[in-house]
């Protein structure tokens, strides 16, 4: 009987010490988010570069570099969405940028990234730009630059599965800073970055080995306002050769040495052989096109939504490497539920595919079926293998093939009206599915339609009425602004 019961104690032990191996093995996650950083920007993307991103650049080289990575919009808050909701921003009709009024447009009853790995036993942190709505306890306390140190708010990140969040509203209003739920103090905008930096270094300080957590880190560099202190300025040796701004390439390098730092404190804390690190931008650069990308932030051509992402994960993820297919930072929930055993609800991550197969270098294939893009302006795009077809707002159709014209140069819809009428056909399905990934159909927060120029937009549903398409009008206008998204 004793010789029975030991067995029993010592096959729960094993059992008891696995599980723990199997949980010690669940990546922490740190994504950092630039704030405008074009594809053509970092040296490892483009040689020919005089800008300088040594930390992004040492990160591809550990890791693998993504070239045909996207984001879910090109501009900032739509970007946003997709990032932490793995939904495309179209779905519930936002094109343009929030204010520091502006409600919350992630309801507490969506599963976001953080929410997700909260319920997986991750700490959860959210320091720098939120830019995805707030509900101000006192209406609109102060202004749309400067909001009184102890106003609160709810709605923000702590309530969307963040245990701690430290940041500002958006760029407009960088001197504001927030912890948790209130206004804690107001600084010049040339001290904001520096101290988001610091705070998140303080948050990785204190994380332990075995204690999985998920930062989110997005930056405010290299938007505007162009303020390197005198730590940077005149230290990186870069230059602006599309704009001729003589602070911005010291501006951009200060963002990518807070990138160095957020990796020296995973070394110094023996957290970086456990830790998924991803760095990527949420749109193209501010009036910057790099060739061979047509356009900037806020077109539907390349310029405006394919951006840098390198991931780091060592032993996971093979040194030096590229991934060629299409991809989106939409992915990141579908991918940190693989790798956390997470179960994605049926009504969450709509439009998020796993990396994992990409990231472990388990397949060449492409891990998505197809891709939506998006302007500022409303226009919409549908990327599939070297096509890409864009439903222009006023109707208007585009076909490339980004294979054989990355600038995307030539419409050659007028002869390939099979693969026209193949994406549509695609397009039309995610749209009334509510989803591009298998499951159940869901169902979309704002009509999509590319049908023809009168109907062509992306309107409120009838219940939203004409408050909601006012409101949607004036965020287009912001994000058409640039100096305030």
């Amino acid at each position: 009987m004793k010789h029975t019961l030991f067995v029993i104690i010592a096959i729960l032990s094993l059992l008891r010490g696995a599980l723990s191996a199997a949980e010690s093995q669940r990546p922490n996650i740190v994504f950092v988010l630039f704030d405008d950083l074009g594809w053509g920007q970092p040296q490892c993307y483009s040689p020919q570069s005089a800008l300088s991103t040594p930390n992004l650049d040492k990160l591809a080289s550990q890791g693998m570099r993504f070239t045909d990575a996207h984001t879910a919009a090109a501009v900032c808050t739509p970007t946003r969405y997709g990032v932490l909701t793995g939904r495309y921003p179209s779905r519930i009709g936002q094109f343009g940028v929030l204010t520091t009024f502006s409600k919350p447009i992630i309801p507490t009853s969506r599963t976001t990234v953080a929410s997700l790995l909260k319920g997986q036993g991750y700490t959860t942190a959210c320091v720098g730009k939120w830019h995805l709505g707030m509900d101000w306890v006192e209406g609109k306390p102060g202004s749309e630059k400067e909001v009184p140190i102890g106003a609160k708010m709810t709605g923000g990140p702590n309530a969307l599965g963040f245990d701690y969040f430290y940041g500002f509203t958006h760029a407009r209003n960088i001197g504001t800073v927030i912890e948790q739920d209130r206004v804690i103090a107001h600084v010049e905008p040339v001290e904001n970055q520096p101290l988001m930096a610091k705070k998140a270094v303080e948050w990785l300080d204190q994380r332990k080995a075995g204690e999985p957590f998920f930062l989110y880190f997005p930056l405010g560099i290299p938007h505007e306002p162009i303020v390197p202190s005198k730590e940077f300025a005149g230290k990186s040796g870069a230059q602006d050769l599309v704009r001729k701004d003589p602070k911005y390439g010291d501006w951009l390098y200060k963002g990518d040495a807070f990138l160095g730092r957020i990796m020296d404190a995973l070394e110094r804390n023996h957290l970086a052989e456990n830790t998924l690190v991803i760095a990527t931008s949420d749109n193209g650069a501010e009036h910057r096109a790099y060739a061979p990308l047509r356009e900037s932030k806020r077109s539907i051509y390349e310029g405006g939504h394919r951006v840098p992402f390198v991931a780091r994960w060592p032993g996971k993820v093979k040194e030096g490497s590229t991934w060629n297919q299409p991809v989106c930072l939409n992915d990141l929930m579908a991918t940190a539920a693989e790798l956390t055993g997470a179960t994605v609800p049926p009504n969450a991550g709509e439009d998020s595919v796993s990396l994992v197969p990409a990231l472990l270098g388990k397949s060449d294939a492409s891990t998505r079926d197809g891709t939506i893009h998006q302007s500022a302006a409303g226009d919409l795009a549908l990327r599939q293998g070297p096509w890409k077809l864009i439903f222009h707002k006023n109707g208007q159709r585009e076909l490339f093939n980004l294979q054989a014209d990355l600038s995307e140069t030539k419409d050659v819809a007028e002869s390939n009206r099979d693969i026209v009428e193949r994406l549509t056909t695609l397009m039309r399905g995610y749209i009334s599915e509510g989803r591009s990934t298998l499951g159940a159909p869901q169902k979309n927060d704002a009509e999509m339609s590319i049908n023809d120029s009168a109907n062509n937009k992306q309107k409120p549903t009838k219940k939203a009425g004409k408050k909601a398409e006012k409101k949607a009008g004036k965020e287009v206008a912001l994000a058409l602004d640039p100096s305030f998204d």
